[in-house]
């Protein structure tokens, strides 16, 4: 079980890494192992207006299409964009993946 946690965080990727050991010897059960993944992941960065917009133009999306793609509305992505409002976990989830793995992983 590999899940990428943060460089800056030595002791809880020691951490993650034992139990991943531990978790492959049959000390560690799948449903705990989950546990420690969770705990260890990257903390997902803000999306602002600028890093939305130029999140949306590097895949020259239409704020429409990037609406369909996150599952929300149109006037929401461009509420984001307009610095008006900003985007909930899941949508912030959603573009941190589009950001990291590109338009694939959302298709």
């Amino acid at each position: 079980m590999s899940t990428k946690t943060g460089d800056d965080r030595p002791i809880l990727n020691a951490v993650h890494e034992s139990a991943a050991d531990l978790h492959q010897l049959g000390f560690i059960d799948q449903r705990r192992m989950r546990e420690y993944d969770a705990l260890c992941l990257k903390a997902i960065p803000d999306y602002d207006a600028e890093r939305i917009r130029g999140l949306r133009e590097r895949y020259r999306l239409s704020q429409t299409v990037l609406a369909s793609l996150l599952n929300t509305s149109a006037s929401a992505v461009r509420q984001w964009e307009q610095g008006d409002k900003h985007p909930s976990g899941p949508s912030q989830k959603l573009l941190n993946l589009l950001e990291r793995k590109g338009l694939d992983a959302l298709i």
